[in-house]
């Protein structure tokens, strides 16, 4: 029996407008080709192990791809892009080098992995960062190839303990494997404006509102979040998206708005013309979990307090009654203690 040569996908969803659910609809459609998946919710994208679906769909890489990717789009009208290749790193490299709309597939021989992997820049290779990128320069290494061929003895001077890492890739070696999971819990939320809105004040008002609501809704189902997710869409229909973990999970008001109005200023929206701006908690966990770091600030604990009175009036009179005081002024971050 003849078995498959081994292809993994990587896949990225570039979505105009987040909704809530949509990822993992969009998973459900890749079940549908293979059971093989790894989300990654973070950047709206997964990784996907098709060895076993050529057999079964009869097909070869490129058709399969361009299948998931038409599926993708007519099920949902998501546009997508895709790289694979024999192995996960391949994958993920013509994933990022591929625009909306397209697909890179890399094939198993030898010469083609060759060719694609050794014109890259060596800080494209997994694992070369900026850092590490700017000590292989000074010795004339700038490429993929120079990684390649290389010695390992001389990488190793270089490089340390990575060197041996960055040897193996850069011959295309990577022997990790796609690990089927579930999708890790998340919620979230959207503000959408009538008219694609310039003020940058706006946009912060817009952005306390949500974290207030998504602290009431972790806080209501008994969860923390591990990581903040936001995304803002704009006036062209092009979105940036920005992930933060955050020191320690919570469902606190003031921290997840201290967070997200970080990840606002990151973005430097300035007089950007924004349409959409959505906030998501991350890798939620059980209430029970949380480990609140003590602090000598009373200001904190009635924050807390306040925020508690604040659920039960919710709970009492719907949502939209009040709103804690994160939503009017930004959360400071907790003093340390002295």
């Amino acid at each position: 029996m003849t078995h498959s040569p081994r292809t993994i996908m990587r896949i990225h969803f570039h979505v105009a407008e987040p909704a809530e659910g949509l990822y993992d609809q969009l998973l459900a459609v890749l079940d549908t080709i293979t059971p093989r998946i790894e989300p990654h919710p973070a950047d709206w994208s997964a990784d996907l192990d098709l060895t076993g679906a050529l057999r079964y769909w009869a097909r070869d890489s490129a058709a399969l791809v361009g299948v998931i990717r038409l599926r993708v789009l007519a099920l949902h009208g998501v546009q997508s892009s895709a790289g694979a290749g024999p192995n996960r790193m391949i994958a993920a490299m013509a994933a990022a080098v591929t625009p909306p709309g397209t697909a890179t597939v890399i094939g198993n021989s030898p010469y083609e992995i060759a060719a694609f992997l050794r014109p890259q820049p060596a800080a494209a290779l997994p694992g070369i960062g900026p850092a590490t990128a700017k000590a292989l320069a000074r010795y004339g290494i700038h490429t993929v190839s120079d990684i390649a061929d290389t010695p390992l003895a001389t990488l190793q001077r270089i490089l340390g303990t990575l060197a041996r890492q960055a040897h193996e890739r850069a011959h295309g070696r990577d022997e990790r494997t796609v690990t089927p999971a579930a999708t890790p819990r998340s919620i979230s939320t959207t503000h959408s404006y009538d008219r694609d809105e310039l003020d940058p004040a706006r946009h912060h008002a817009a952005l306390l509102g949500l974290t207030d609501k998504l602290g009431a809704g972790l806080r209501e189902q008994r969860s923390i979040t591990q990581a903040l997710t936001l995304s803002v869409t704009y006036a062209d229909r092009t979105s940036t998206t920005r992930t933060r973990t955050l020191t320690e999970p919570t469902a606190h008001t003031p921290q997840l708005a201290h967070t997200s109005l970080e990840l606002l200023t990151r973005l430097g929206l300035q007089r950007a013309r924004v349409r959409t701006i959505s906030l998501r908690a991350e890798r939620l966990l059980p209430a029970e979990q949380a480990a609140h770091q003590l602090t000598l600030d009373t200001r904190d604990d009635k924050a807390r307090n306040l925020e508690a009175a604040l659920d039960r009036a919710r709970a009492r009179y719907g949502p939209g009654i009040t709103t804690t005081a994160a939503a009017s002024r930004p959360a400071l971050p907790p003093r340390r203690p002295r």
